[in-house]
Formats: structure tokens, C-alpha cells, sequence
């Protein structure tokens, strides 16, 4: 009886004319503390200077900052193709005051395990130095030791994710092999034995964040959108390894994977065959003046701000059309050298570094999130109530004790949404 009225609940819920999807926009600003001991100076689309960052992007519209985490930086020596990158340099120690300001600025935390000592991408997944030697069986036990031990300090410092992705890029796997090798052993997925050692590494990381944050949502990182097979593939693996996550993470840079219409390709595909998963952006970016460093791409704006701003505003008009998207994440909109020494190799943020200012792009990102305001706090359901303590459930129908985290929660002759 309980279940047919959590059914019903659910069903009123989410055909209640009131019900609006809730959209995370926001970006990755995990070099945002080396910008602000810098001295780099943010402004608003006004030229006014901005006090402080993080409120003022939460006032402008944004809800959710991504931040990613290597497991030792200090540890990658460097290569001669891959030499070091003092961008890639957040560690847990770093990441934690940065992890503290997003959540006392009213943003939600979307947190990256790279898994590696350095960027991890779909040319490159190095094991961590610490963890060169180790069986298969393992670094299975050490992804979940230490995906626990960061979520537990975390959570002692009073910062609760509410995304986790356990993985960046991964659609040729993780943990290939020592610092300069692809190791195609363990990164061609040809194999099936690849494919089973992905899914062990997965479920065993994934099964700390359940443990640690059983209400954070859970997010499969890759970016084979010009290949809508490969990507079909991957989720097909990926179901099939009884891996338990709940969103699918996309990359998406038109510089280097094409037109809108490629993206749009690959959404329909998702949504055609995974319709039971939400989708979100969570890297994207287009220049503002120069050239992006390694496009071999035709784009179709120009490098200008309202260049910029364009393909900002059809991107978003994209996603818009597709109900399953509810995230949005620019990749590196932090990056500002106004007023610092800085320099960086990556020229698509939102502040243009000649000046400092807010591109116009800013504010066309935070229109993905407008209509979030329809969303209601509390609407009536059955009333019924037998006198026992209170129980949330989710609309997957698990019981939530306590629900803090963004989402719709249903209890007896209330529902909630949390924002």
C-alpha cells in the first residue's frame, strides 16, 4: 500500500502543472583561489569591480561549480610531450578552502576524481605514482579507499557534494598504466576483460560515494559526441557491468568536435536510447578573441564576444529543446590575467582578461537556468498519515533521510523540491 501511494504521489508530482524541470548551470572554476591570491581583477558586464566571485555568479544565476582533484600533483614529473602544468595542480588540500567558498556562496558542488596525478582525458590515464605496482584487484580496493577517505574529509568540513563524477573522460577507461604510457593492454576497449576492469573500478569508486553521499548524484564523464556509436557503446558496456550511476556527463567543445548539429546528434541518441538517464554539459567553452590552442575545427563564430555570445545563446536554445539536459558547465570560465602575472594556454572564458569584464557570454549561460523559479516548495499530496515518523523518498523511490541536496522528495502529504 505504501508503494501505491508513493506511485501516485510521484505520478501527481511530476504531472502537476506546477512541476518545472530543474537546470544547473554553472562552470569549472577549480583555479579560482591561484586568480584570487594573484590579484586578478573580475568585473561585471558594467566594468564595476566584483568584491567577491562566487556571489556574485550565484546572483547572476548560477547554482552549481565544478571543481576536479588529482590525486597527488606533486608526484607527475613531467614528460617531454606532457610536461608539467602548474594548472593542474588540485590537490585535496587545495581544493578544500575552494570546495568551503562555493558552498557558503548557496552553490552546489559538483566534484571530479581525475584519478591520476595530472589531466586525465581520453589520450591520457595515468596512474597515480602512489599507485604504480598495484594488481588490478588492488587498485580496486584503492579507488574505493581513497574516493571514501576524500569524501569522509570532505564531509568534516562540512562540504556534502551533490554531483560526483568518478572519472574524467572516460570512454577508453582509467588507471592505463605509469606516467608517459597509454598502455593499450588496459586503454583498448576492444577488450572485454577491459571493459569488466572499467566496470570493477567503477562500481568499487561509486560504492564509496553511496556509502559517504548516498544522495549525491552520480555522473559517467565522457565525449565521443562525434562518434555517436562509440558513446551508444560505452552506456550499452556501461548498463551492462550493472555500473549505478545517474547522469550522463558530456564534453563538448565546437573547436574541436564540430557544429551544434553534431551535439544535437548525440543527444538524440541518448535520449533515444538511454531514456531513463538526465544528461548534462559538464565541459564546454568558446573563445572571446584568440584561437583556442589545437582546434582543427571550423567554427562558426567568430572569435569576439559576441561571437561568443552567439554560440553561447545557441547552445543554450539547444539544450533547451532537450528535456533530459538539466546541466550546463563552462570549462575554465575562471580564467582572468587582468591585474596578475598569470598566463595560461587556454583562451575560452567568460572575463576577458584585457579588461577584467564579464563577457556577454556570462549572462546568456545563466538564461539556461531561467524558469528554476517555478519550481514550488511544498504542493499537497495524499494525506495520509498513520502516525509514524516521517520518511522522504526520491522519485526513484529511495528513502532519503533528511533531504539537503537538490531534488524532488516525496512524504506522505507533502512533496519538496530543493533548489
Amino acid at each position: 500500500m505504501k508503494k501505491l501511494l508513493l506511485l501516485v504521489a510521484i505520478f501527481c508530482l511530476v504531472s502537476s502543472p506546477a512541476f518545472a524541470i530543474f537546470r544547473y548551470v554553472g562552470g569549472d572554476i577549480s583555479l579560482l583561489p591561484d586568480y584570487e591570491k594573484a590579484g586578478a581583477q573580475y568585473k561585471d558586464h558594467d566594468g564595476k569591480p566584483i568584491s567577491s566571485l562566487l556571489p556574485w555568479l550565484h546572483e547572476q544565476g548560477m547554482n552549481a561549480m565544478r571543481v576536479r582533484l588529482f590525486v597527488n600533483p606533486a608526484d607527475y614529473p613531467g614528460t617531454k610531450d606532457e610536461p608539467k602544468d602548474p594548472n593542474a595542480c588540485q590537490d585535496l588540500d587545495y581544493i578544500l578552502p575552494l570546495c568551503k567558498q562555493i558552498k557558503e556562496a548557496g552553490l552546489d558542488l559538483m566534484l571530479d576524481f581525475h584519478y591520476s596525478d595530472f589531466w586525465a582525458d581520453p589520450a591520457k590515464q595515468w596512474t597515480p605514482k602512489a599507485w604504480e605496482g598495484l594488481t588490478d584487484d588492488q587498485l580496486y580496493d584503492k579507488i574505493y579507499e581513497y574516493t571514501k577517505e576524500t569524501l569522509v574529509t570532505l564531509k568534516e568540513n562540512g562540504i556534502v557534494p551533490a554531483f560526483i563524477q568518478p572519472g574524467n573522460e572516460i570512454s577508453y577507461g582509467m588507471l592505463w598504466g605509469p606516467v608517459g604510457t597509454s598502455n593499450p593492454k588496459k586503454a583498448l576497449m576492444g577488450s572485454n576483460a577491459n571493459w569488466e576492469r572499467l566496470g570493477k573500478l567503477l562500481n568499487r569508486a561509486i560504492q564509496a560515494c553511496r556509502e559517504e553521499c548516498p544522495e549525491a548524484k552520480i555522473i559517467l564523464h565522457t565525449e565521443r559526441v562525434t562518434q555517436t556509436d562509440v558513446q551508444k557503446n560505452f552506456y550499452d558496456k556501461m548498463k551492462q557491468l550493472n555500473v549505478d550511476y545517474d547522469i550522463i556527463g558530456l564534453s563538448y567543445y565546437p573547436y574541436w568536435h564540430g557544429p551544434l548539429t553534431v551535439l544535437e546528434a548525440a543527444l538524440n541518441s541518448l535520449e533515444q536510447y538511454f531514456p531513463e538517464k538526465n544528461i548534462m554539459i559538464v565541459e564546454t567553452g568558446y573563445s572571446y578573441a584568440w584561437e583556442v590552442p589545437g582546434t582543427d575545427q571550423k567554427v562558426d563564430y567568430p572569435y569576439t564576444d559576441a561571437g561568443q555570445n552567439q554560440f553561447a545563446k545557441d547552445l543554450v536554445d539547444t539544450l533547451r529543446k532537450h528535456e533530459k539536459v538539466d546541466g550546463l558547465f563552462w570549462w575554465w570560465m575562471e580564467y582572468n590575467a587582468k591585474g596578475t602575472s598569470l598566463s595560461g594556454w587556454y583562451n575560452a572564458p567568460l572575463f576577458d582578461s584585457r579588461t577584467g569584464q564579464a563577457t556577454s557570454a556570462l549572462k546568456t549561460i545563466c538564461s539556461f537556468a531561467d524558469g528554476n523559479d517555478a519550481a514550488v516548495d511544498f504542493l499537497p499530496v495524499d494525506p495520509a498519515d498513520d502516525g509514524s515518523p516521517r520518511q522522504w523518498y526520491n522519485l526513484q523511490g529511495q528513502p532519503v533521510d533528511n533531504p539537503t541536496l537538490p531534488g524532488i522528495y516525496v512524504s506522505r502529504d507533502k512533496k519538496i523540491i530543493i533548489r
